[in-house]
Order: structure tokens, then sequence, then C-alpha cells
């Protein structure tokens, strides 16, 4: 092919791309208001112990069992909506189901609604990711995907950052007396109030996205369910240790986000409105700087001759990952803060790194149902086991006390398995 011919292909090929930057960027947008939704109660969590009279390990099994068993009992039937069935209309009955849990939240008047309130929270968050890292695949070009994932990874980002620097600051407006006309609860309740209806606002611009044409089809959408399945098993050797090793990552990230602000109000002697701010800006500078990293990485690793080179960002970034896990039990705010940009940096690598995998390696038919595999086991061990854990370990350790303690325990070694299982994973990668 002539240079000419190749600087035309590419021309249309960039083209290409900037027509999707706007789909792409009303998904990023949806994610980044589901995942404030999703992060908020942990950024309040210490005012709703006092007034419900919880311990730790209610407050670890409600955010860790109650993500847990919708993620478990969800993901994979919405992933297999999301496979064969109209993925902006689901993604709009997804957001109102978030909005109805953050809302529920705000009014929740005993620990029974809210771990309802929190359980529909995470039903329509984590599978709106499952809709939106699908929509985006058919949105561009393989060799493009990196990029295209990163936009949706920078709303996920941004909604992380928010659900502490925006819940913190809302509480803190609140809670020196900043309450609007009509609501007259409690800080952290009026939090949830108003981000159900900011969220709301801001999901507006979904009604116009529409759905793209599907690519890279192997079997049709309405194939039987043991076809679809049967391609799944096919790639059991390559799944099993990618799932195993992004689960361990999921396990370290949500024991940090869960217990990041018990350990700072504990340990440091910090409340949400001194950390609500910079730690907000930790978690999206990170998560911006880990997405694009990992991006570029999965980008360029196909294009390497290395069989799974995809995957070397993610290796990488498992084994950095090990001594950031060690945070919580830093001798200062400042190294604290160091520590947990890192982790959340390498989380955020790999993150992209195995989306982009699954969306390159996988047929269009198996992505929503590999993706919804994936959610929900991270969700049974990675959000329904690592909280708990970390209770388990600061309790042999001495008690709530050892609560930083305990957290760098199980982060170390999550991280570690994690590197060993993306290892594996790169050697068994189909190219």
């Amino acid at each position: 092919m002539a240079r000419g011919d190749l600087s035309t292909q590419s021309a249309g090929q960039e083209a290409g791309f900037a027509a999707s930057l706007g789909p792409l960027l009303i998904l990023a947008l949806l994610i980044a208001v589901g995942f404030t939704a999703m992060g908020s109660f942990g950024m309040v969590q210490e005012s709703a112990k006092v007034e419900l009279h919880l311990s730790d390990t209610a407050l670890g099994l409600l955010q860790g069992l109650g993500a847990a068993v919708p993620l478990v009992v969800f993901s994979v039937p919405i992933g297999i909506l999301v496979d064969r069935y109209n993925r902006v209309r689901l993604l709009v009955g997804l957001m109102l189901l978030w909005t109805l849990g953050t809302a529920l939240t705000a009014a929740a008047p005993d620990v029974s609604t809210l771990f309802a309130a929190r359980m529909l929270t995470g039903i329509g968050v984590t599978g709106a990711l499952t809709a939106a890292l699908s929509l985006s695949a058919d949105f561009c070009r393989p060799a493009q995907r990196g990029r295209a994932l990163l936009i949706v990874n920078l709303g996920k980002s941004l909604g992380t950052a928010a659900a502490f620097a925006l819940t913190g600051w809302i509480f803190g407006l609140l809670a020196h007396g900043a309450v609007p006309a009509g609501l007259a609860m409690a800080p952290w309740r009026g939090a949830h109030a108003i981000l159900a209806g900011i969220g709301l606002l801001l999901s507006l611009p979904l009604l116009a996205l529409r759905e793209p044409p599907r690519h890279e089809v192997e079997a049709a959408p309405n194939s039987p369910f043991r076809v679809v399945a049967a391609e799944l098993w096919a790639r059991r050797e390559f799944l099993a240790p990618l799932f195993a090793g992004q689960v361990a990552v999921v396990m370290a990230d949500a024991a940090a986000g869960i217990w990041v602000s018990p350990v700072l109000q504990r340990s440091y002697g910090l409340s949400p409105e001194d950390f609500g701010g910079w730690v907000g800006a930790i978690v999206f500078i990170s998560g911006v700087l880990g997405s694009m990293l990992g991006g570029a990485s999965a980008d360029l690793g196909q294009k390497s001759s290395v069989r799974g080179g995809l995957l070397v960002g993610a290796v990488i970034a498992a084994g950095v990952g090990v001594p950031s896990a060690l945070f919580p039990v830093m001798p200062n705010v400042l190294a604290f803060g160091a520590a947990l940009f890192v982790l959340v940096l390498c989380g955020a690598i790999t993150g992209l790194v195995v989306s982009v995998a699954l969306t390159v390696w996988l047929p269009n038919e198996l992505r929503g149902l590999s993706i919804g595999a994936f959610i929900a086991v991270a969700g049974l061990i990675g959000f329904g086991l690592a909280p708990s854990l970390v209770t388990v370990v600061s309790g042999v350790l001495g008690g709530e006390t050892h609560l930083g303690q305990g957290l760098a325990v199980v982060g170390v070694v999550t991280s570690a398995l994690s590197f060993l299982a993306f290892i594996q994973a790169m050697r068994r990668a189909p190219i």
C-alpha cells in the first residue's frame, strides 16, 4: 500500500474516532454520576454508624455484602442482556435504579433499609458499567479501544473522586448549618438526597445517545445460551488467571475505598471536611493518570510481538501496587496520601488493561457476559470478602483500634496475588 493510502486510512480512522467522542463523553459522564452515588456512603459512614449504632463489622457487611449480593445475583443476567438487547435503554433503567438507591439511602430508617438501598445503587452502577464498556467497544475500531475505554474510565475516576470530594464538601456544608429549605435531616442523609437530585439532572444527556451497530460478532445475538457459554469455557485457561488478577486488585481497592475514611478519622484525627478534598483529588488524578497509562500500554502492547503483550502494563502495575498497599500504616498524612496515590494509580492501570483485553480478545457476544461474570466474581470476593476480612484481621491484631494495620495486611496480600495471576494470564493469552 502506498504512503498516501496509509495516510488517508489513518486520517479516516482518526476522523471516525473523533465522531465517537460525543457518545463516549456521554457514557463517561453517566459512569461518573454512578460511581459518585456508589462511593458516597463510605465518606460519611462514621456519622451513620453513630446514628444507627453500628459496629465496624456491621459497616463491613453493609458496604461489602451489600455490594456483593447484587453483583453476584444480577451481574451475569445484566451481562446477557447487554449482549442481546438495546444497551442504551438498559442504561436508562439502571440509572433510575441507582438514583432510587441513593434517595433511599437518605431516607433509610434502619440498617435493613439502608442495606437494601446500597444494594440498589450497586446493581445500577455496576450494571451500567458493563453496558458502557460494551457500547464503547462498538463506537470505535479495535485498535482505538484503549483510548475509547480510557474516556469511560476517566468518568469512573471522576465519580470515585467526587464520592470523596463532593460528598465531603456537601456534608461539611450541612454539618455547619448550610441546610436548604425543606431538608431537615442529618448531614449524611442530606448529602445523599442532594446527590440523588444532582445525579438525575446530570444523567439527562443519556437520552440523546443512540445504539450503535455491533462489531466482531461470531455467534448471533439470539444464539442459545449453551453456545455462548461454550465459547466462554473454551477460553478458560486465559480468562481464569485474568479474572483472578483483577479480582485481587478489586479486593485491595475495595478495602481501601471503604476504610480510608475511618482510618483517617481514627488514626490521624481528621474529619471528613478536612480530607474529603485532597483524598478526592488523589483518587481523581491517579485514576486519570492510571487510565491514560493503562490505555497507552494496552494499545502499544497490541503491537508487540511478545505473547500477551497487551497485559504488560497490568503486570507492572500489580507489582508496584504491593508496597503501596501499606498506606494505612504510614507515619504521617503526607506519606499516607503518597502511597494511596500509587495504589489507586496501579488499580486504574490494571482495570483499563483488563477491559481492553476483554474487548479485543473476546467476540462481541461474549463481552457483556464475561464482564458481568467478572463483576459477579469480583463482587462476591472483592466487595463481599475484603471489607469484612479487614475487620477480622484487625480483630486478631487487637480490635477496632488496629483497623489501619488490618487494612495494610489485606492490601499487601491481595496485591501480591494479583501480580502472580497477571503473569499467568499473560503466558496464556490468545496472542
